[in-house]
């Protein structure tokens, strides 16, 4: 079983949100949630679970994501930047970009734009399962139901994931975008691409289908993703009712 937790994470932080209509259409980690960029609530979560060393992948608007991020970045922290040329394309691509920092290495992985509780984090980290299965924070009582129309869903049995997407139906819970994945995530990567699949959820969905891949349920944490503007009042919400970590 694998008993030491991750400390290193990957975070996806190079699309450019197309969906997030700010003035000038800067980067959305760079808006401020509750006076606090999203990407910097990110790292500081992660980091108050256990997280010492990040890399996060950059594409659009790259140096000004990184140079907050060097700016406001957790003490005590290393952090890693690569840069994905190809950050238009979907976050598979992205993930694929991290895979000489993983260097073998199981790992977390996050969204730059989704908010989440440090509990849930911390629970994918220390969780016992066999080295070659992953892990993902899935959330089987969302606390706003409306969200199911937007969210990744899954379909579980008997504790692992068997089917992944934005069209699974039925569903059993939903993404929240919280993993802890084993090295082979990168082979699932590469296979899904091959077939013309560059979203994250096609390599996941790969690692179901060996039976490698197990839900976590932490059902009812507070948690979002910041799509749109819209969403930041959804994103406030979530820091009044667990504030970030000290």
């Amino acid at each position: 079983m694998s008993s030491v937790p991750p400390t290193r994470a990957v975070i996806l932080a190079a699309g450019n949100g197309d969906r997030f209509k700010n003035d000038g259409h800067h980067s959305k980690l760079l808006h401020p949630v509750a006076g606090q960029p999203l990407i910097v609530r990110t790292l500081q979560r992660a980091a108050a679970a256990g997280i010492s060393s990040f890399c996060v992948v950059i594409g659009f608007e790259a140096d000004r994501v990184r140079s907050l991020i060097e700016s406001r970045q957790p003490p005590g922290v290393d952090v890693h930047f690569v840069h994905n040329p190809d950050w238009q394309l979907e976050n598979g691509v992205s993930a694929l970009a991290a895979r000489d920092y993983c260097d073998g290495h199981r790992f977390a992985l996050m969204m730059g734009d989704h908010l989440f509780p440090t509990s849930a984090l911390r629970r994918v980290l220390t969780m016992d399962v066999p080295p070659g299965d992953s892990v993902l924070a899935v959330d089987s009582l969302p606390s706003d139901p409306s969200i199911a129309a937007e969210a990744t869903r899954v379909r579980m049995q008997a504790g692992r994931i068997t089917a992944i997407g934005k069209h699974v139906d039925p569903w059993d819970a939903l993404d929240t975008g919280v993993f802890v994945f084993a090295p082979s995530l990168f082979e699932a990567l590469d296979e899904a691409r091959d077939h013309g699949e560059t979203t994250l959820s096609a390599g996941v969905q790969r690692l179901a289908a060996r039976g490698r891949m197990i839900g976590a349920d932490v059902a009812g944490a507070s948690w979002c993703d910041v799509d749109t503007m819209a969403d930041l009042s959804a994103a406030e919400s979530l820091l009044r009712s667990e504030p970030d970590p000290a």
